[in-house]
């Protein structure tokens, strides 16, 4: 590895073997935890490593088909439980709902293009006034008009109640971030495994059964008479980083699984299972930096892997701001 005694912003600064930018080397392959753009998250996932009482509690929301609600500092790995659960039991890739103070019910549930669907209609109205036109489009295909279907679409929990061949892992990231109502709303369309689509259900009779699309892809799942419907309760999985309380209501319905903090054979493990028994035998001076910072500060398991994979990739991780840069505190304030 290269080295300068110039400053940090002299033009003639020497390059590094690891750098990218202003470096001699071409763009790298992401780390192996990170999903290529465009790659199934199912596909892609790493093994998850998990006690054996915290898979009896995973197993045990399972077969109670009730949500599993995941308590955790940030890091713990809890949103990537969902993905673990996805790609073990073959369901696919996983439907997300990041929520914040903003989220609604209805933002997880559907969202129908009123504005659109309007502007269709008037444009179809202003065709028909041209009777060459109004021939033309009176041989039309029937899928090629204009449809409610085409302006309604399912959010990523109403796309995993409509799932029609086989159960979807939704996670519901950050729950603790909603508002006050929202866990319980949440859940009286979790117990009775649907909802309505008003927009639908006041279509004419021969209007009953619409197709919809979807989150995630371009396929359309069946509506019929404006209810949705599961076939297969989803399997539910919910993170909070134990910043408020949850009602008594919502609590006795969910499964509770608390993920601790890894302790240093676990940082370890992580360490080699992802990045393999040679990053390991070097990345002893960063565990223990780690684990002396996470004492009084938050960090998070995935900034130790990024520590590690650029001490492989050649990056000099004695240097401190840039250590500080990857491993930075999570709880810190910045001044406004």
């Amino acid at each position: 590895m290269s080295h300068s005694s110039a400053p940090d912003d002299a033009p003639g600064t020497a390059a590094e073997d690891w750098w990218v930018f202003r470096g001699p080397a071409d763009l790298p392959a992401p780390p192996p935890w990170r999903s290529l753009p465009g790659a199934s998250r199912a596909s892609t996932a790493q093994p998850y490593l998990l006690g054996r009482d915290h898979v009896a509690v995973v197993n045990a929301a399972l077969r109670l088909r009730r949500p599993l609600l995941v308590t955790g500092r940030p890091g713990t790995g809890k949103s990537s439980l969902a993905h673990a659960l996805a790609k073990e039991l073959g369901l696919g890739d996983v439907l997300r709902w990041p929520v914040n103070s903003r989220s609604t019910l209805a933002d997880a549930l559907y969202r129908y293009d009123a504005v659109g669907r309007l502007r269709e209609a008037s444009l179809e109205r202003e065709t028909r006034t041209t009777r060459s036109t109004s021939r033309r489009l009176r041989h039309l295909p029937r899928s090629r008009r204009s449809d409610i279907g085409d302006f309604l679409r399912l959010g990523p929990l109403g796309t995993a109640l409509a799932a029609p061949d086989h159960a979807r892992v939704l996670l519901i990231d950050e729950l603790d971030k909603a508002d006050v109502d929202l866990p319980n709303d949440l859940l009286v369309v979790l117990e009775e495994g649907g909802f309505e689509v008003p927009e639908l259900s006041r279509l004419s009779e021969d209007q009953q059964s619409t197709d919809v699309l979807v989150t995630g892809d371009r396929r359309r799942v069946r509506v019929d008479r404006g209810t949705v419907s599961c076939t297969h309760f989803p399997i539910v999985v919910m993170t909070s980083n134990g910043e408020r309380d949850f009602p008594p209501a919502f609590l006795r319905r969910c499964v509770r699984l608390d993920l601790p903090d890894p302790d240093e054979d676990k940082l370890r493990d992580i360490v080699r299972l992802h990045l393999g028994a040679e990053a390991l035998a070097d990345a002893e001076d960063l565990i223990q930096n780690f684990l002396q910072r996470a004492a009084v500060e938050t960090l998070a398991t995935d900034q130790l892997l990024a520590a590690v994979h650029l001490r492989v990739t050649g990056a000099d991780l004695s240097r401190d701001q840039l250590t500080n840069a990857v491993m930075h505190r999570l709880d810190e304030t910045f001044p406004a």
